[in-house]
């Protein structure tokens, strides 16, 4: 019986295809700050009777398909449902192609990928609110005409736009593939996060009863989710599911805070942290085994935190050379090591 073998050679950074390494002009998290507070900001001049945004596309429940768009504010009606669905992408386009540009990503790429997803997810979310999925209350059913519904509201356009990346995922993987460049999850979710949180300041500054509300309330879910929750599914995922750091934190944060954006911040947080001591520790693991003469693979933990921070760390344009440098990182005689969650991968018995 022979083992797969490490090779002694951590994997290298990622590059770009021409091997040159390169770095943002700006963090993510802080091109998400700045985009999300200018959005805000605008927003602020419906304080002195100014609707700078008000031309912004909105969706209604809808039966007779003219009637499904329509615009925020009632001043640029004019405009028409497509109108202000032509014009909500434009803007879109222009202002997060400007943030590629500052991540440095390819801007033809880019524009393409999101043009693909901006009108297959905003697809979803029209057909999510046909009142036969999104009425829900009997006095709907009677406006609409109808006699049933799934009562799913208009969330339900969330779980057909999930079927719909399902389907392209998996039945048209070159799509897929082609679009990747616009399928940046964490940065839509922290400008959303931002937009969000200074709708909730102004609100709660409206209405001093509100802002008393938030703040206690807020304490508790603090303490709730952090000290408690997070604490208990952290303890759960180490002690009884085995399962790495890694792996643990990012768990945790989805169930105790808000499920995947948490997760999905959490995941990168912990990945951008630990890589460089992870690969530190699997070089230093691999010089050790060259020192002694062995040939043995260093810890599986090793490994899979290393792996784990690679795959989520790794931008999608680079996914290619990723590969080929995971190669490197344990090669089998005849097949792929084994990855899960708990042990990280495991020599292949040849």
């Amino acid at each position: 019986m022979t083992t797969a073998t490490w090779t002694g050679r951590a994997p290298k950074e990622l590059k770009r295809a021409d091997n040159v390494e390169t770095a943002p002009r700006i963090s993510e998290d802080w091109l998400s700050l700045i985009i999300g507070l200018s959005i805000f900001v605008l927003s602020l001049a419906a304080i002195v009777n100014v609707d700078l945004l008000g031309w912004v596309v909105t969706t209604a429940v809808w039966v007779d398909f003219s009637k499904a768009l329509g615009t925020v504010s009632k001043s640029y009606a004019s405009l028409g449902g497509f109108g202000a669905l032509v014009a909500t992408y434009v803007a879109l386009l222009a202002v997060l192609s400007a943030a590629a540009v500052a991540l440095k990503i390819d801007i033809k790429k880019f524009a393409l990928s999101f043009t693909a997803v901006f009108w297959i997810a905003y697809a979803s979310w029209i057909v999510g609110n046909f009142a036969t999925f999104a009425a829900v209350t009997p006095a709907d059913l009677q406006k609409f005409g109808i006699s049933w519904s799934l009562r799913l509201t208009n969330e339900g356009a969330y779980i057909l736009a999930l079927l719909v990346g399902l389907v392209i995922a998996n039945v048209f993987p070159r799509f897929a593939d082609a679009i990747k460049d616009a399928v940046r999850p964490e940065l839509y979710i922290k400008i959303a996060i931002v937009i969000l949180g200074g709708f909730f300041a102004v609100t709660a500054a409206g209405k001093l009863s509100l802002a008393s509300s938030l703040l206690l309330r807020g304490v508790a879910a603090i303490i709730e989710a952090y000290l408690i929750y997070w604490a208990v599914v952290y303890f759960v995922a180490r002690k009884w599911f085995g399962f790495n750091r890694e792996w643990a934190a990012p768990l945790a944060s989805g169930i105790s805070i808000c499920g995947v954006s948490a997760a999905i911040a959490t995941g990168a947080s912990s990945c951008t942290s630990s890589r460089a001591t992870v690969g530190a520790r699997v070089a230093a693991s691999a010089t050790r085994s060259r020192a002694s003469g062995s040939r043995a693979a260093p810890s599986a933990s090793s490994i899979a935190s290393y792996c784990c921070c690679r795959s989520m760390a790794a931008s999608a344009s680079a996914r290619k050379e990723d590969t080929a440098a995971s190669a490197n990182v344990a090669p089998a005689q005849s097949s792929a090591p084994q990855m899960n969650p708990m042990n990280g991968p495991r020599p292949i018995s040849i």
